[in-house]
């Protein structure tokens, strides 16, 4: 259970991530009509945390190498209480942009921090349901997010301040926790790496298992003597993770997740959905759906592998999105039911599949040496085309109309079905060492998995 319980105080950093990039849904309304926000200037506070978030990502990446996986989740806990609380005492759009940017870093922090501490903690065979709860625990501050806006309708600043708490539960949790045993072990701090194996395992620190497992990792980190850099993840070896692990968050962003998470209550009303508290109320319905769902995906990871459940993702969402262009682009009163039905498919869809396996993958495709580094980049380039998707979203709804938007999004998401087929490894059920032994021998990376071959062993 040890590992469990591991799994969810690092997910507490994501359900962070879901709280602060939803609540501000529900208080837009609000903030329009306390201050003067211009189109632009919504745009810019709207996308400020992931903005932050990219900053946040190109800053750990070297942190992590140097101090460990649990010092920058400390260090995003306190800035995540810190930009809760100056949120909530805002006077000014430029001041509430601000704190958000101090949020967006501390979700850049924990996004790569939170899924690489569990990866590495975690056995091979659990390894894709344990990350994934970082994944859920986004839909859940999503959803807390949409709850809280509706209990505090009237003021956006108690839904603002409501982000302290989960900072303060995370920064206690991982006070408490140790590092993980492949950090330790490339540190050469030995006896270390053996009793976080033995505590995670809940063994006795003499028991072979544990032998076993620490000298695998062992093997691998002295492989990896002497710390990586940039210029790595450009080499024939780790090219291959590289473009995988930026291509998936290409591919999830610009599926346009983050519109409809930020923009909900705007969609419906675009549907039909009159006043601002039906709306939110709709809007929250779709986060059950978004938590329910991932529960689903979490099912499934580790059963029918990591590229199976991408094809099926990939297509969903290609052709829910496909609904929701048709029904906007005529504006038909009687195709609003088609729109609301292809955003629930759409949900469901992306939560499922879409949603948590660029994670899972980018915390497993990288060899030691440069996994933080590797992880950074792909992360960089999660939160630069997360930015890009919130800040021209109303601005492209104001000029090709939701339907035009939302068809360039299904669009996208076919091609993720290709870039699936072509490039995407299988790494369920492979442990992080023989992930890294595939790159080295130079077989297409898309065959790993192909024999289906799946061993058990951290």
């Amino acid at each position: 259970m040890m590992i469990y319980y591991i799994a969810a105080i690092a997910g507490i950093a994501g359900f962070l991530f879901g709280f602060d990039e939803g609540v501000i849904a529900g208080a837009l309304h609000l903030l329009r009509s306390e201050f003067t926000i211009s189109a632009f200037d919504e745009g810019l506070m709207t996308s400020a945390v992931p903005l932050g978030a990219l900053g946040g990502a190109l800053l750990v990446g070297r942190a992590t190498e140097t101090y460990g996986r649990r010092a920058p989740l400390l260090a995003a806990a306190v800035l995540f209480a810190l930009g809760a609380l100056f949120s909530s005492m805002a006077t000014a759009v430029w001041m509430l942009t601000a704190s958000r940017l101090v949020l967006g870093v501390a979700v850049g922090i924990a996004a790569m921090v939170a899924p690489l501490y569990i990866s590495e903690s975690a056995p091979a065979e659990k390894r894709g349901l344990l990350v994934s709860i970082y994944q859920l625990a986004i839909t859940l501050g999503i959803l807390g997010a949409y709850l809280v806006d509706f209990a505090f309708a009237e003021s956006w600043r108690l839904m603002f301040v409501m982000g302290v708490l989960p900072a303060l539960a995370l920064l206690v949790g991982m006070y408490r926790m140790g590092d993980t045993p492949r950090w330790l072990a490339l540190k050469g701090r030995t006896d270390e790496a053996r009793q976080m194996i033995a505590r995670i395992r809940e063994r006795p620190a003499a028991d072979p298992a544990v032998d076993s497992e620490l000298a695998s990792i062992r093997a691998t980190a002295l492989h990896a003597a002497g710390p990586g850099n940039w210029a790595d993840l450009l080499s024939p070896t780790v090219r291959p993770a590289l473009i995988v692990g930026m291509g998936l968050f290409f591919l999830q962003q610009l599926s346009g997740i983050n519109a409809v998470i930020y923009y909900a209550p705007t969609v419906f009303k675009e549907a039909g959905f009159g006043s601002a508290s039906t709306q939110i109320m709709a809007t929250m319905g779709i986060g059950v759906v978004n938590v329910a769902m991932t529960f689903v995906g979490m099912h499934l990871i580790d059963k029918i592998g990591r590229r199976r459940l991408l094809f099926f993702g990939f297509a969903g969402t290609a052709l829910s999105l496909g609904m929701i262009a048709v029904a906007a682009a005529t504006e038909s009163e009687a195709l609003d039911t088609l729109a609301i039905i292809g955003l629930v498919l759409y949900i469901a869809a992306f939560a499922a599949s879409v949603g948590p396996l660029p994670w899972v993958m980018m915390s497993e495709i990288f060899p030691l040496k440069v996994r933080s580094l590797g992880m950074s980049v792909a992360t960089i380039a999660n939160w630069g085309f997360n930015f890009l998707v919130v800040f021209s979203f109303p601005m492209l709804v104001g000029s090709l109309g939701l339907g035009g938007v939302f068809a360039i999004y299904a669009l996208v998401c076919a091609i993720g079905v290709v870039f699936t087929h072509l490039l995407v490894p299988e790494t369920s059920g492979v442990s992080l060492e023989e992930i890294e032994r595939h790159l080295e021998s130079g077989q297409p990376f898309s065959r790993l998995g192909a024999t289906g071959d799946r061993l058990v062993t951290a």
